[in-house]
């Protein structure tokens, strides 16, 4: 029986008052660049349709923006008042989750449980979080430390030397399609706190949260300007946003390759940048860990979101005793996973975000055969309206295989086998043996071996028996080629501000 989905009353309202204008200025704007159709991925049906902003619509955001981190209705507020205004922000997120999450189930495609919890039942947290570091962002005294030949300061025995911590200024926000709440909602939260103002291009496959966020900011307070909100297509909104001089940074979530042109782009004016891009993450499960938890959160970590993840487990390696058993365990998960539509409550994996996406996949696991990978199950597009891909596992101990070091964003998990030698420095350099570097899961009952894996692996995060565990007061960075600059805690923060040293001679 086909699942129908049928949105709820005000999410309908929302979806019927399409095209949906850009918001600049605290204004609703028709955008000069074309329309953009929202396609539903379980069904391939359109849903909405926005504007789409041209160079000049975007031009216009960021001088809004500008204007506004420039008055004194937002650079001289007060960080008490701005912790205020995320406060309420992050209520109205609470009040408004049902909706919010619907709206990415049917814009995005994942299922609704998981949009609830990960997406739209974490953002509130996420803002009252942030809303925190609004009055503890502080300066330093620095004592002197120049001295003349008689041991005094070298510029004057009364001198006054201080810090001070500033917003950057006005923030392009560039966001992904995978999770697009989540990753605003963190972006946002941070650089609100800083100080700085906004303006945010979400992925053209997935605006409406987006959007819907803008409406729900100025309920919350945010003066006109100080959050922009313009869909637009990467070639021409995305590109007119990181190079406009009057942007102070760039902060952008996708992949390595558009990752690496925007860092080009930035480099004309020397404006700042934080990447957070692609991953190949390995997970490591040693003979000695539990396997009843292992097994599943291994399966979890890559077809969680369709395995439309930038820390996805796409690599796992497992000690050979236990390997059969490992692989066995999480193709089985595989095969009783149930795709269909997120609204359909059976439903336990979605959709790919598009067509293009499930072709891609699709050639990716088509090469890793070609080249030797096993197919221990999946492997295939089910035939049904929906961008839908099996969850797949493949087995080869080439780590060459394309299938094995490529990143393939989607549900498709590569397994190796290893013998524990005399030491761990083998497997070590076979799971750095790869450009990505965002996250790593290691699995084992041995304490002391868990902490020479966290050392060695060349990762921005590693969770030991554990996966996922992302929270707003850690910072999250990748290295090598996943990125540059960090998300969460102080250090997330701080990305969005600049430090000035003021010296006064008081003699």
């Amino acid at each position: 029986m086909t699942f129908t989905p049928t949105p709820s009353q005000v999410v309908s309202r929302f979806l019927n008052s399409s095209p949906h204008r850009l918001l600049i200025g605290g204004r609703r704007v028709e955008g000069s660049g074309g329309l953009i159709d929202v396609i539903d991925p379980a069904t391939e049906q359109r849903i909405a349709q926005t504007f789409a902003a041209s160079a000049s619509d975007t031009a216009n955001a960021v001088a809004a923006a500008r204007a506004t981190f420039d008055s004194r209705a937002w650079r001289r507020l007060s960080p008490a008042h701005r912790a205020r205004m995320l406060w309420r922000l992050g209520d109205l997120l609470d009040a408004h989750m049902d909706e919010l999450a619907e709206m990415e189930v049917l814009n995005q495609g994942k299922p609704l449980w998981l949009a609830k919890a990960l997406d739209a039942g974490a953002i509130g947290e996420t803002c009252r979080y942030f809303a925190g570091w609004c009055t503890k962002l502080e300066g330093t005294v620095h004592t002197p430390s120049a001295t003349d030949e008689r041991g005094e300061h070298g510029i004057g025995p009364a001198l006054h030397m201080y810090s001070l911590r500033q917003p950057i200024g006005v923030v392009a926000a560039i966001a992904p399609w995978n999770v697009p709440l989540v990753i605003t909602m963190a972006k946002l939260a941070a650089a609100l706190a800083a100080g700085c103002t906004i303006v945010l291009k979400p992925a053209e496959q997935t605006p409406l949260t987006s959007l819907r966020l803008g409406e729900l900011a100025e309920e919350a307070g945010f003066p006109p300007g100080a959050i922009n909100v313009i869909p637009g297509f990467g070639e021409v909104a995305g590109a007119a946003l990181v190079s406009d001089p009057r942007v102070d940074r760039v902060t952008f979530t996708g992949s390595t390759d558009v990752g690496k042109l925007i860092a080009r782009a930035a480099a004309q004016d020397l404006k700042r940048v934080s990447l957070e891009l692609g991953g190949k993450s390995p997970v490591v499960i040693f003979a000695d860990a539990n396997l009843d938890k292992a097994i599943p959160a291994a399966a979890d970590s890559i077809f969680i979101n369709s395995g439309q993840m930038c820390f996805a487990g796409s690599r796992l390696y497992v000690e050979e005793p236990v390997r059969a058993r490992v692989v066995a365990g999480i193709a089985d998960i595989a095969r009783s996973m149930r795709l269909g539509h997120g609204l359909d409550p059976d439903t336990t994996m979605g959709p790919l975000i598009s067509a293009e996406q499930r072709k891609r996949v699709a050639h990716c696991v088509e090469r890793g055969q070609a080249a030797g990978a096993a197919l221990v199950c999946g492997g295939a597009s089910p035939k049904r309206h929906g961008f839908f891909f099996e969850p797949t596992v493949l087995a080869t101990d080439d780590p060459n295989n394309p299938a094995a070091c490529e990143e393939i964003f989607g549900p498709v998990l590569v397994t190796s086998g290893f013998q524990l030698g005399a030491d761990l420095s083998a497997l070590v350099a076979r799971l750095n043996d790869t450009p990505f570097g965002l996250a790593a899961s290691v699995w084992t009952s041995d304490i002391a071996r868990a902490h020479q894996m966290a050392a060695e692996i060349q990762a921005g995060a590693v969770w030991v028996n554990c996966i996922n565990m992302l929270d707003d007061g850690a910072p999250m960075g990748g290295f090598k080629q996943s990125g540059w600059g960090y998300e969460g805690g102080r250090l997330g923060v701080e990305e969005f501000t600049q430090v000035k040293t003021v010296a006064i001679d008081l003699s």
